[in-house]
């Protein structure tokens, strides 16, 4: 092992509430030189607002070593769709998109792509019935989701995440969404690409069983289970076998010198 792939929330915070030894945890990864990249399918939140987020909480990350969804999707669909972008995100998250055609706010035809992240509160049926409507035209747009987590972890309780909206489109449309955020193999080539090193060589932390281990499984990266956030003892139950699984990231180190040392 080389490499390290790493969650953000949930492994190392959990609302605004960094996990006890995590800052410490990730300072060690960095004074071993570990090549290392943080991966987040936060796409309620710029890149910045998540390096000060973390911040503020004693957690100290280069933007440089941040992969979001949506540095993922402008690269992708410059290649793939270009054209007017219909961007269903947040405001600050549309800074990432800078460079790339948008469709006008309240325009309902003429987009190639519409781009789904979590708008959180902000969702309701009118803005739902827009997405579906530009969907709808023809030829029909691609419709592009920063992510599939289903659900996530906030000081108030479990919260939906994009995946159930996106979902909603595609069962409205008949249509099936591309995926550029964890789970996809796409998003975790990217990091790989970013990181210079290989599958065999790399090992994602996270705490969601399906979109952290089992994505990264499915990209031949071996995945590491945390006990924290959105963690229940019935994902052992999944049929996803993590690599390990740590009671928190704070045990990172320790495993990681036994492990390859062994």
């Amino acid at each position: 092992m080389k490499a390290l792939l790493i969650d953000l929330d949930g492994v190392l915070y959990v609302g605004n509430q960094p996990v006890v030894g995590a800052a410490d945890a990730v300072k060690w990864v960095i004074a071993q030189g570990i090549p290392h990249l943080f991966l987040t399918n936060i796409t309620s939140r710029s890149r910045s607002e998540i390096v000060d987020h973390l911040s503020s909480m004693g957690i100290t990350i280069e933007p440089s070593h941040l992969l979001t969804p949506p540095l993922v999707a402008a690269r992708w669909l410059e290649e793939h769709s270009p054209g007017p972008a219909a961007l269903f995100v947040p405001q600050p998250v549309k800074d990432e998109f800078e460079g790339l055609d948008r469709l006008p706010e309240e325009s309902e035809k003429g987009a190639a792509s519409v781009i789904v992240g979590d708008l959180g509160e902000k969702w309701n049926y009118r803005v739902l019935n827009r997405a579906f409507r530009i969907l709808m035209q023809e030829p029909h747009p691609i419709l592009v989701t920063l992510g599939r987590t289903r659900y996530w972890r906030a000081e108030d309780g479990l919260r939906l995440d994009v995946a159930p909206f996106v979902t909603a489109l595609e069962y409205a449309v008949g249509t099936e969404a591309k995926v550029v955020g964890k789970p996809a193999t796409l998003f975790f080539r990217a990091a790989l690409e970013a990181i210079g090193e290989t599958e065999q060589e790399t090992v994602m932390v996270g705490d969601d069983i399906r979109g952290d281990v089992g994505g990264a499984q499915d990209s031949g990266i071996a995945g590491l289970l945390v006990k924290t956030g959105k963690f229940r003892p019935t994902d052992l139950e999944e049929g996803i076998r993590p690599l390990a699984v740590l009671d928190s990231i704070a045990q990172l180190p320790q495993w990681w010198e036994a492990t390859t040392r062994g």
